[in-house]
């Protein structure tokens, strides 16, 4: 029988997705789309994606199987070639601002009426009356409660969690098809609605710094150690237990000041090696980080 990773599952084999999406979320919801079997077409302006310009391996990474054209959809030629397209493709995916889609004849009502079986993914930054508000990956971290200091967060959560939603869309409108549909579906994925689901931990309070996973619990924090850092989840019961007995405390309280106190001066003795070790032998869920 063959294993999973030589007879992958493929949803969207022979489906063809067509994607207008520049930048970063609309080309990562491709490349979604592309790993689950999906036949990806992308038009980009002749001056090419803006991605392209200013990191060319992120570029080259997200369009990985996907056929690129370079189409002028401002132009009569650009506009023939993109209808030729359409009449074959199953799920457009957009992120232009509604204005922009307007201009360029691609509304959902023009299209519905001449692609009955097409469905639309239309990204955008905010849903509703904001959809023409400018924003990006920052602002709705912002907006979102995931900004907490003047550091950058250290990805694009908006961004990505926007393009699984958006792959997540192209599912949903294809099993709408399979489902006997005639007609396709419009569907809009808002990249501040993306930020806000990243966001429901916090906003359960679980990453708070009185959350157990936001700093009050000893046993899931980032400590120093000698020559580094070491990430610690050892949140279970059973996994906090192993951490108290290899640092040989006493209390297994793990929100007292004082297990948080004992807990970083036993791990501020440890080397890396030490740690590193130390994690297989206890079986506690531990990773050691450069300084």
């Amino acid at each position: 029988m063959p294993s999973p990773s030589a007879d992958p599952f493929l949803p969207l084999a022979g489906v063809r997705v067509l994607s207008l999406a520049l930048n970063l979320p609309g080309p990562a919801a491709l490349m979604r789309c592309r790993a689950m079997g999906a036949r990806c077409l992308k038009l980009e302006p002749p001056t090419g994606d803006p991605m392209g310009h200013y990191n060319r391996i992120a570029y080259d990474a997200l369009h990985g199987g996907v056929t690129v054209q370079s189409v002028d959809l401002k132009a009569g030629a650009g506009q023939q070639q993109l209808h030729a397209a359409l009449a074959t493709t199953d799920v457009l995916l957009t992120s232009f601002r509604p204005s922009a889609l307007h201009k360029l004849g691609l509304t959902w009502t023009a299209l519905h009426a001449r692609y009955p079986a097409l469905s639309q993914v239309a990204i955008v930054g905010a849903s509703g009356a904001r959809a023409e508000e400018p924003g990006h990956d920052l602002t709705y971290l912002a907006e979102s409660g995931l900004v907490t200091g003047t550091d950058l967060p250290p990805t694009l959560y908006a961004d990505m969690g926007g393009a699984v939603l958006a792959s997540e869309a192209v599912l949903k409108a294809v099993l709408h098809r399979r489902s006997g549909a005639a007609q396709g579906v419009f569907l809009e994925v808002a990249l501040n609605a993306a930020a806000q689901w990243m966001a429901l931990p916090r906003a359960w309070g679980l990453t708070r710094p009185e959350g157990s996973v936001g700093g009050a619990h000893a046993g899931y924090r980032v400590y120093p150690c000698v020559d580094g850092r070491v990430a610690v989840a050892a949140l279970e019961p059973h996994f906090a237990a192993r951490l108290c007995e290899a640092a040989g405390l006493a209390s297994h309280d793990m929100l007292a000041a004082q297990t948080h106190s004992e807990i970083t001066a036993w791990f501020g003795s440890k080397t890396r090696a030490e740690l590193d070790a130390l994690a297989i032998a206890r079986d506690i869920p531990m990773h050691t980080l450069a300084g």
